[in-house]
């Protein structure tokens, strides 16, 4: 499969993509690498044919994202896929363990997935079997914010951070919240906050003009609309029990330390793009 990738690198210099489309599907390609390296370097164990199984699929997924990121302007109905984590399994270490992202991105994420495919296919292709339509609005409402969350959870985190917001988004949060120290408090407050199951999450309001601090509660309840999240932690149990046990503090703590600032400040720059009436 190490050789496949490397195929598969060379197949992408010689598509029509952009330089950015080819750099980031390159750098997907490479973190896929090191994730096959690591499990050779695991050796095998009880999970190993479950994991080169998973390793097995994710790299299907790339050549299906590759193929078509050149042209597809949408994803029908049914058809998400798990999207590649963008980085290594053990690279947020010691901060979140290898075990807890494996399991994470290759099993609750990708039930989310599967969950909102098959609320859309039974909403929107015919398939409806005998369920009831609140059945189906309720799937694709629980299982399509769990996968889009987790999408940008994934982004959100890097084994590079620089610990702290610059820039625009700086800026605006010293502006809405009086300090950077001000708003970490109070965004560690609100998952603090978080009863069971759910995420915190900075917002941007087009309405408004300004940033926000929301709880979720699962990933579909207590939303607001019209605004868009920059930045999301995840304070399901799955996220954190097997390194932190009931110590959702420590794991939030821990988080501080994984954010990837400049992946918030390019959505903050995006979403300032867009321009609503003020009320």
């Amino acid at each position: 499969m190490l050789d496949w990738g490397e195929k598969l690198k060379q197949t992408v210099q010689g598509t029509e993509l952009s330089e950015d489309e080819k750099m980031h599907a390159i750098q997907q390609v490479e973190k896929w690498q090191e994730n096959i390296h690591q499990l050779f370097k695991e050796g095998q164990d009880e999970a190993y044919q479950d994991r080169m199984l998973d390793l097995r699929a994710a790299g299907e997924n790339l050549i299906t994202e590759i193929q078509s990121s050149s042209s597809r302007e949408s994803v029908p109905y049914g058809k998400h896929k798990l999207p590649p984590l963008p980085y290594a399994y053990d690279a947020l270490e010691p901060y979140i363990s290898e075990q807890i992202m494996w399991l994470h991105h290759t099993k609750h994420h990708q039930s989310y997935v599967d969950g909102l495919n098959k609320a859309e296919e039974a909403l929107y292709t015919g398939k409806k079997g005998k369920e009831p339509i609140k059945h189906w609005l309720r799937e694709q409402a629980f299982n399509g914010s769990g996968h889009y969350l987790h999408t940008i959870f994934w982004d959100n985190m890097t084994p590079n951070s620089k610990k702290k917001p610059s820039g625009s988004l700086l800026k605006q949060i010293e502006k809405d919240f009086g300090s950077w120290n001000s708003f970490k408090a109070l965004f560690t407050k609100v998952a603090e906050s978080v009863e069971g199951n759910g995420w915190a999450v900075l917002l941007w309001s087009p309405r408004s003009g300004k940033l926000a601090i929301q709880s979720f509660e699962k990933h579909q309840l207590f939303q607001v609309p019209d605004t868009i999240p920059l930045l999301v932690l995840d304070v399901w149990e799955h996220a954190y029990y097997l390194q932190h046990y009931n110590d959702k503090a420590s794991y939030i703590k821990n988080w501080w330390n994984v954010v990837n600032w400049d992946n918030v400040n390019e959505r903050f720059n995006k979403a300032k793009n867009l321009k609503w009436q003020l009320f």
